[in-house]
């Protein structure tokens, strides 16, 4: 039915069908004879409908979609063609009940059927007469019930009242239809044709814009007089804002400037707005003031908004300027001003929590609850700005959220990778064409508190670009001193956001500007040793990737053996992101044989892993038995971890000179030259002989030269390399070390122990050689971690050699 039309009146009522048709358009009082003497069935079947209301003599289209109503409409197309119409009480109703649909509808005779291309059907039925549901005889496979017919009650013919109030409803009709120009004028034809007083009424009313609840009651009048005279009521409203309608476009439609016009396009939407129920202007802000009622916001921020929200109304609604200081009055109405959840802090739960979804960290873990536990104490403690340091895949990003959790508090996370405008920090200024606030303001209005957990993940890779530095505007956000008032500039106002938890992650502490690292408190979250790789996979990898694929703990079982031989085969990392895809490989051949039927091991062996993953392809990483001087066993730190690498040299006949490969950087080629220029000084010391210098050249070579390597920590071993290369002595079995040089012959300390050291575990190493002031690192470890491991903490360069160097010449060496 058109929304906008007085009357709906369409090709069905002017009889626009071929001259075979069996439709009625226009009812003749005898027609209407005839319906009223048919019999009324005892039973008849109910078709539920949800947007019209079906009035006796009136012809109109229905479309069925339901399964119900099509399975209804085919059986009664087969038998005598008769049905029950009745109208849904509420047409939201997908699957209507009998307590959905009204007791009273109309007798429709189906005309013909219609089969739509998209698969419904369209039938085109006419009313015939009135009935009440008794009660329902079935309600599948479609409903049916016992009817009674209910007759209306006529005026008699020489009414003269009654005749008024019909002759009243057609030149009402005709005069909408005059005044309309969306109906077109073929109506008035159709209008002055018909004959029959109840069938014009009927015909007025299935035509009118009202809602299906008011054409429903318009039905259940029983006085034809007081159905007459409900109708006329309506008409006279509809006629009354028609001419309304056309008094205001007549009045505006005569040199209309461009403010004029946007005035007139206002009041007609205000008035379309009022008509359909909608919010005006003036409600709107109205609505506004109501929910600033409700805020517990301080004086100023409440001076301020009022002041923004005169100037809203000052506005003209259609200038481009009133949506954005209506999304700028919305954020003041949104954001959690004052508004903050209730910390939990019961610090048992608390531990339980992120021992349960994180295995290891203990550090992170000790300082959540430390930070709980002042917290309780003292109750007004400023949220400290953590960040947490580490290689990816060990769990920084989810810790935050089990933070949240422990806490009970919001949790919101934001990306900053790649970030590099400042006002996705800091907003827009309100002057611009799409202005917004800032991420952090936005985030803090998603969240709903003033003291979510704000997890700033990938807070080293902000990047700087012709839009500001991003980095200097996190200065304010991570200051305590300074966040109390952080100011955005689409707000235009200080937010306190000194009550939020701010968790950063990082993998690189070296890209962070220094000002910016100076303002959080850095927590190293190292990687996993291979037992606690191990257990993660079983607590947590195994059943996520189960449950992801659809299976069950029973589908597949992988044993401690099996995952050790997946960590040391397959997967080179510090965190477990590349085991969680190695697992997910073996759930998914396990998903594959479920699925196609095949036969498989529910508990998965070794030589299933192998057959699922492949051969094991990262073996090289294992400590190699060297027969041969001067290959050495280092230990290096890179941003995915620890991991060791090989030394190599060897001589040459040449006039002494030096060559370096690997693609090493220069801070690794001064280390070479510090080592080679310190054997020189103490050849005899260390037994040899000056002229070799002069006879051979040294060429030094680090294996996987596609990959950079620098840093000072190599100095040590390429020194240890050396020795064994000139004295052509071996070095001990299953040994690495890590430590910087000097031309002093000191050994001097360097970072990323615990990384290294989970390295040389991982790579079966026995002994290592740190510097003496590396000592204290070592004592920080947890002892499980350095089982199976022996430490020699040296000072100068000799003692590294006396540690590293075995007696026993190599087997078939050339005396130099």
């Amino acid at each position: 039915m058109s929304k906008h039309n007085f009357l709906n009146i369409d090709s069905l009522s002017l009889q626009n069908f071929d001259d075979d048709a069996e439709l009625i358009p226009l009812m003749t009082p005898e027609d209407e004879e005839e319906i009223n003497n048919e019999i009324l069935p005892d039973e008849l079947p109910i078709l539920p409908l949800r947007n019209t209301v079906l009035f006796p003599g009136v012809v109109i289209p229905i479309t069925a979609g339901r399964d119900k109503s099509i399975q209804l409409i085919k059986d009664a197309n087969n038998g005598n063609k008769t049905l029950g119409v009745v109208a849904q009480i509420d047409e939201a109703v997908e699957d209507p009940t009998v307590k959905d649909i009204h007791k009273i509808g109309t007798v429709a005779k189906i005309m013909r059927v219609l089969q739509m291309p998209d698969g419904n059907t369209t039938i085109i039925i006419q009313g015939k007469k009135r009935f009440e549901i008794d009660h329902f005889t079935a309600t599948e496979p479609y409903f049916k019930a016992a009817v009674k017919p209910l007759n209306e009650e006529k005026p008699e013919a020489d009414n003269q009242e009654f005749t008024a109030i019909i002759d009243s409803v057609k030149e009402l009709a005709l005069q909408i239809i005059k005044d309309s120009p969306n109906i077109p004028t073929e109506a008035t034809f159709a209008i002055k044709n018909i004959e029959s007083n109840s069938f014009l009424i009927n015909f007025v009313s299935s035509n009118m814009n009202l809602p299906v609840a008011e054409k429903q009651n318009l039905l259940q009048i029983t006085d034809l007089k007081e159905r007459a005279l409900a109708t006329l009521k309506f008409m006279n409203i509809e006629s009354q804002k028609l001419a309304l309608r056309n008094d205001i476009q007549s009045k505006v439609r005569h040199d209309l400037d461009q403010q004029q016009r946007e005035y007139f396009l206002h009041q007609q939407m205000k008035t379309i707005q009022e008509e359909l129920g909608g919010v005006s202007y003036e409600q709107e802000v109205e609505e506004m003031k109501k929910r600033a009622k409700t805020k517990k916001w301080p004086e100023k921020i409440k001076e301020h908004f009022e002041k923004e929200l005169m100037k809203m109304q000052r506005m003209n609604p259609q200038v481009a300027e009133y949506s954005i200081q209506r999304n700028y009055l919305d954020l003041f109405l949104d954001l959690p001003w004052n508004k903050f959840s209730k910390d939990n802090f019961d610090l048992k739960r608390a531990q339980k929590i992120l021992d349960r979804e994180h295995y290891g960290l203990e550090d992170v873990k000790r300082r959540i609850i430390e930070y709980l536990a002042v917290l309780k104490l003292r109750n007004d403690m400023k949220s400290p700005i953590l960040c947490l340091y580490g290689p990816p895949g060990v769990g920084k990003t989810s810790l935050g959220k089990s933070v949240a959790e422990a806490l009970g508090r919001e949790y919101v996370r934001i990306s900053l990778g790649g970030l590099r405008d400042e006002a996705e920090i800091r907003g827009h200024r309100k002057t611009y064409i799409g202005a917004m606030p800032g991420r952090i303001i936005q985030s803090l209005k998603k969240a709903g508190t003033s003291n979510p957990v704000f997890v700033l993940d990938e807070i080293d890779k902000l990047s700087v670009s012709h839009n500001g530095d991003p980095s200097s505007a996190m200065l304010e956000v991570l200051d305590p001193e300074q966040n109390s008032e952080f100011y955005d500039n689409f707000l235009e106002m200080g937010y306190d956001l000194s009550k939020v938890m701010f968790i950063a992650t990082s993998n690189d502490l070296s890209t962070i500007q220094p000002a910016l690292r100076d303002r959080m408190e850095i927590i190293h979250v190292t990687g996993y040793t291979i037992e606690e790789k191990v257990e993660i996979a079983k607590r947590h990898l195994l059943p996520k990737q189960l449950e992801e694929h659809g299976l069950t703990k029973d589908d597949l079982k992988i044993g401690k053996r099996e995952l050790e031989k997946i960590v040391e085969g397959y997967t080179r990392e510090s965190g477990v992101r590349g085991l969680e895809k190695q697992i997910a490989k073996m759930v998914r051949f396990a998903a594959k044989s479920i699925a196609m039927e095949e036969p498989y091991n529910t508990k998965a062996t070794l030589e299933d892993v192998e057959t699922i993953l492949g051969p094991a392809r990262l073996e090289r990483d294992k400590y190699e038995n060297n027969e041969i001087a001067g290959v050495v066993t280092g230990l290096a730190w890179t941003r995915v971890g620890g991991d060791i690498l090989f030394i190599e040299s060897i001589l040459s006949k040449g006039k002494g000179g030096l060559n370096i490969t690997g693609n090493l950087g220069k801070v690794m080629k001064e280390s070479a030259t510090i080592a080679l220029e310190y054997i020189k000084a103490h050849a005899d010391e260390l037994g040899i002989k000056q002229d070799i210098f002069e006879k051979y050249n040294v060429h030094i070579h680090v294996p996987e030269g596609a990959t950079p390597k620098d840093g000072p920590s190599a100095g040590i071993t390429m020194l240890t390399s050396l020795v064994s290369l000139f004295t052509q002595k071996k070095v001990k079995k299953s040994m690495a070390m890590t430590g910087e040089i000097t031309l002093r012959g000191k050994v001097l300390p360097v970072g990323g122990i615990k990384e290294k050291i989970l390295a040389a575990k991982r790579a079966r190493i026995k002994e290592i050689i740190l510097c003496e002031d590396n000592r204290r690192d070592i004592e920080e470890i947890k002892e499980d971690y350095l089982k199976g491991l022996t430490f020699h903490f040296v000072k100068e360069m000799s003692e590294v050699i006396d540690l590293a160097i075995t007696d026993q010449s190599v087997k078939n060496a050339k005396t130099l």
